[in-house]
């Protein structure tokens, strides 16, 4: 790469277009899919032919993977990692991964540990306790 810095998720360097992103867990686009096929479902007597293959493998993958299943829960999922001020990148892999140690997160995500931005690992800590009562709840 002549002139340009080599992208490397693991210190945040994924483009400024990746960055900029507004990026989904695998639980937010299952609400989403789940509303489409709703409406799919409500304009046709017959919904699977308006389902293309791709549409539904799409959503059996984001359902077996979604971690959280529960509208309410997907939101507050959503609200705690904004609280840390993480990436978009950083916010769904922690959202997706679920880590439950200070060490899996860092491991899923160094970027959170990286100077000039790191999380102590007392609030890394406190992050994944919320979410895991959030889960312990749904």
């Amino acid at each position: 790469m002549s002139g340009e810095e080599e992208e490397n998720a693991a210190e945040l360097k994924i483009g400024d277009e990746f960055l900029k992103a507004k990026c989904l867990m695998n639980c937010e686009v299952a609400l989403i899919l789940d509303r489409k096929y709703e409406q799919l479902q409500q304009m046709s007597d017959d919904p699977m032919n308006q389902v293309s293959q791709v549409f539904e493998k799409s959503m059996q993958y984001v359902k077996r993977f979604s971690r959280y299943t529960n509208p309410d829960a997907v939101r507050q999922v959503r609200e705690i990692l904004s609280r840390y001020q993480l990436a978009e990148f950083e916010l769904c892999v922690l959202g997706n991964l679920c880590p439950e140690t200070v060490e899996e997160a860092v491991a899923m995500v160094p970027s959170i540990k990286t100077k000039g931005r790191a999380l102590e690992d007392d609030a890394i800590e406190k992050m994944l306790n919320d979410l895991s009562l959030i889960k312990k709840f749904e």
